[in-house]
């Protein structure tokens, strides 16, 4: 094992920590990833923030090989098809965090009610169709639906998200689903007003300006 594959593993480990510690995933649920060249290291099947370790992190490549004691986490094509499309994806996060998942019920897209919406990517953020977990078609469904986003929603599932690496993946989940609990409290008092495209193109103008999206 190379010093770089130790350093990716044990930061692997901490930003799965730190997923279950922000409540974005619980008991089992949620996967986690980093790109290691042409394969990923990837939170093993079945992990917990308490029971994660570097050991038991499993290499896998993007055809579903590995080695070792542990079995890959279910979702690995959903990752491995985000690395194999997108060659700036370093990192991928998949949760089943509360409001993610409530909003992703009603196979809805989490419309640009907020200009935060916007740090993903577009004026909204998309939502899959459901599809039985780790099947091929979920994993080519996420990644095509992120051609133009960092982020979408899995219907009647939860989320997925890709990021130059760990800490903006987990950033993008804790945004997300702090965009989506807005969403569903401010649809207790009436579908919110949407931003319009001309404050989208604004936006875009002024986040460009300062990086904003980009360091979302």
């Amino acid at each position: 094992m190379t010093k770089d594959e130790i350093a990716l593993r044990e930061q692997l480990v901490t930003h799965y920590q730190r997923v279950d510690a922000l409540g974005l995933n619980g008991m089992s649920s949620g996967n986690l990833s980093v790109r290691l060249g042409e394969e990923m290291l990837i939170s093993p099947n079945g992990a917990t923030g308490e029971s994660i370790s570097v050991d038991s992190i499993v290499k896998c490549s993007f055809n579903g090989d590995y080695k070792g004691d542990r079995l890959p986490s279910s979702e690995w094509r959903m990752h491995a098809s985000i690395y194999e499309k997108y060659e700036d994806s370093g990192a991928v996060i998949h949760t089943h965090s509360d409001y993610c998942v409530a909003v992703a019920s009603h196979e809805m897209t989490l419309p640009g009610f907020h200009y935060l919406v916007g740090v993903f990517g577009g004026g909204d953020v998309p939502c899959v169709p459901y599809s039985t977990f780790g099947r091929e078609k979920l994993a080519k469904d996420a990644s095509d639906a992120l051609a133009e986003r960092s982020a979408c929603l899995l219907g009647n599932h939860g989320m997925i998200a890709k990021a130059p690496n760990l800490k903006r993946a987990v950033n993008q989940a804790q945004r997300l689903e702090i965009m989506c609990r807005q969403y569903v409290l401010a649809k207790q008092m009436g579908e919110p007003k949407q931003l319009t495209d001309s404050d989208w193109e604004d936006f875009f103008k002024k986040a460009d300006e300062m990086a904003y999206a980009r360091n979302g």
